[in-house]
């Protein structure tokens, strides 16, 4: 819990001080950016898909902190990562070519083998709110896209995070 509300310290300040933030210079961008592992980049496209529609939730933090403590794809992961990943995040965001940046990450850096499971993180983050606003549903689109995810495998994951969000 300690680590959610860090967590959620951080991305708020982040997000209202854009601006004012302290900026990566490139050459930490480059070197942080080089050893990003593919959890990093599994917590990196959660954060992308919170921030996505510019309002990052709380719901949708307390579903990024529990995947992250849960799931065994996150077995051994260094919970005190999640800072960075996010200020990497954001950072991206800021660019123009960020969008294609964060992705060029994560194909680097993310096995093939859990592109789908990317996926269906992003789509539990997306419904964690229990709206989908059409910020979310692009970004869903350019995932699925840019990770090669077949619609009909898409669907299924879609359908899941829709019925394990239900209230």
């Amino acid at each position: 819990m300690c680590c959610y509300l860090l967590c959620r310290i951080d991305a708020v300040n982040m997000v209202s001080t854009r601006v004012r933030s302290q900026r990566i210079e490139p050459m930490a961008r480059s070197e942080e950016l080089n050893v990003m592992s593919g959890q990093d980049c599994l917590v990196a496209l959660m954060v992308a898909m919170s921030a996505s529609d510019e309002h990052i939730r709380t719901a949708e933090l307390v579903k990024i902190q529990s995947a992250v403590n849960m799931l065994p794809v996150f077995a051994g992961y260094d919970v005190d990562r999640m800072n960075n990943v996010t200020r990497i995040t954001f950072d991206l965001f800021e660019q123009e070519d960020g969008l294609d940046a964060l992705f060029g990450l994560i194909r680097g850096n993310l096995p093939e083998r859990l592109y789908e499971t990317a996926y269906a993180l992003a789509c539990d983050v997306a419904a964690a709110d229990g709206t989908l606003e059409e910020p979310e549903l692009h970004l869903l689109a350019e995932i699925r896209y840019r990770l090669n995810i077949d619609r009909l495998h898409a669907a299924g994951i879609e359908r899941g995070a829709r019925a394990r969000h239900m209230t």
